[in-house]
């Protein structure tokens, strides 16, 4: 029985060495393949809404641990007479929903893979304010690496409810393998090809997440 639970936990740690590896290769690798496409993005976002063409915000990864998480910008800095922000979906312009549209404004966060913050596959990062909201079953989707993409985003993205994202979030976690990250990459081409889901009804892209102050 120890000596089965050894092999399975030594086959565990081989696979997340291949996962570490097959990141930070590809990413390095998609870098420098798809820098034109960057370079390109970052010049039409500047003449179309300036600068800064790349949105920047602190985000937490695996254990809670906060990083600097990168994304092409979407939406204008518009505001209103007292200085607030527009709603997001007013401030998201047609270009901005295009480089949604088709996931370009994921590409800075190759970034974030090359420098260990993320993985390509994983629960994706959100904001630092909904750390304090998580139940403890749902804090569980910080045991691993975010990732670019992940099961809650082939399983419907912004277009299914929060509990729905988390349950599937934790689920991955407890059952991760090389062979579902492959499968997730795979499904998630066939998302950005029919770019669906990016959307909630109603939403730029979803609601606020408002977990246990719904109970305060």
């Amino acid at each position: 029985m120890i000596g089965g639970n050894f092999r399975g936990a030594s086959l565990l740690n081989h696979s997340k060495f291949i996962k570490y590896f097959f990141d930070r290769t590809i990413a390095a690798i998609a870098l420098l393949v798809f820098s034109p496409v960057l370079i390109g993005t970052a010049i039409a976002i500047y003449f179309r809404m300036g600068s800064p063409v790349v949105f920047t915000q602190p985000r937490p990864g695996q254990s809670s641990q906060i990083f600097r998480f990168y994304k092409f910008r979407t939406m204008t800095d518009e505001r209103d007479a007292q200085g607030n922000f527009l709603p997001d979906e007013v401030r998201l312009t047609p270009f901005g929903q295009f480089i949604r549209k088709t996931s370009l404004d994921e590409l800075p966060q190759l970034w974030n893979i090359l420098k260990g913050d993320m993985s390509f596959v994983g629960p994706r990062p959100l904001i630092v304010s909904y750390l304090e909201r998580y139940t403890p079953e749902q804090a569980r989707r910080h045991d691993v690496l975010p990732g670019i993409t992940g099961l809650a985003q082939v399983k419907g993205r912004n277009t299914i409810s929060w509990e729905e994202k988390f349950q599937l979030d934790v689920w991955y976690v407890d059952n991760w393998s090389l062979w579902l990250d492959f499968k997730i990459l795979l499904m998630t081409v066939f998302k950005v090809l029919q770019q669906d889901g990016i959307n909630q009804e109603g939403y730029a892209t979803s609601e606020e997440f408002k977990g246990q102050l719904r109970e305060n």
